[in-house]
C-alpha cells in the first residue's frame, strides 16, 4: 500500500530539513553544528536550504519552534497518560523527565544550550527559548492549581526550578537518577502546599 493510499504523508523537504538540523543541533551544539554538515545530513543542497532559510540563525529558530512544538505536546500528553489525580500529575512530570533523560539521544534541554551559545539577551533564539521555559512553567502552574496548592504560583516556581535543575544535573552527570531525587523533593512541597 503507498503514502498516498494510506494517507501518511512524506515529511517536506523543509521539515526534513529542520529535523535533521536539530538532531546535529543537540548532538554538537548549535554553533559548532556548520550549514555544510547539516546539508550533508540532509541531503539537500545550498540552494535547496537558503530557499527556506536565509541565515543559519533562521534555521536554528525553526529548529527549536519545532521541537518546542513536538516535545512539549509529547511531555505533557505522557503526564496527563501516567495517572488521574492533579497531585499524582505534578509527581508525573518528574517521572516523564526521567524517562527523557534515559534516552540515548539525551543532550540535555536543547533552550538551555541554545541560552548558553547565544549570549546577547535580545537574540530570537534566546527569546524563543525563554518563551518555552514559561510555556513548561504555566503548564506545572495549572497542574498547581488543579491540585488546590495554597500557593500554585509559589509551588510551580519551586517545581520548575527542581525540574531545571534535574535536566542540567542529568546533562552534566549522565545519570538520569537527578529526576528521581527532584521528584522526593517535589513530593514534600505537594504535600505541603495541598494539605486540606
Amino acid at each position: 500500500m503507498s503514502r498516498k493510499q494510506t494517507g501518511i504523508n512524506k515529511p517536506s523537504r523543509r521539515d526534513h530539513l529542520v529535523r535533521t538540523a536539530m538532531e546535529l543541533f543537540c548532538a554538537h551544539g548549535y554553533h559548532a553544528t556548520g550549514v555544510d554538515m547539516i546539508m550533508q545530513a540532509s541531503g539537500v543542497s545550498k540552494k535547496t536550504m537558503y530557499t527556506y532559510f536565509r541565515t543559519k540563525e533562521e534555521l536554528v529558530l525553526a529548529a527549536l519552534m519545532a521541537y518546542d512544538s513536538v516535545f512539549r505536546n509529547q511531555f505533557m500528553r505522557a503526564v496527563e497518560a501516567a495517572t488521574t489525580t492533579p497531585q499524582d500529575k505534578l509527581l508525573a512530570v518528574f517521572d516523564v523527565a526521567h524517562d527523557w533523560f534515559g534516552q540515548n539521544n539525551f543532550y540535555g534541554c536543547p533552550f538551555i544550550n541554545a541560552v548558553g551559545e547565544y549570549a546577547d539577551t535580545d537574540n530570537p533564539v534566546r527569546q524563543i527559548s525563554k518563551l518555552f521555559k514559561q510555556q513548561m512553567h504555566d503548564y506545572v502552574r495549572s497542574l498547581c492549581v488543579a491540585a488546590g496548592a495554597g500557593n500554585p504560583d509559589g509551588l510551580a516556581d519551586e517545581l520548575a526550578l527542581l525540574l531545571e535543575g534535574a535536566i542540567v544535573t542529568a546533562q552534566v552527570s549522565g545519570r538520569p537518577g537527578a529526576a528521581e531525587t527532584a521528584k522526593r523533593i517535589a513530593a514534600h512541597r505537594i504535600a505541603e502546599q495541598t494539605k486540606k
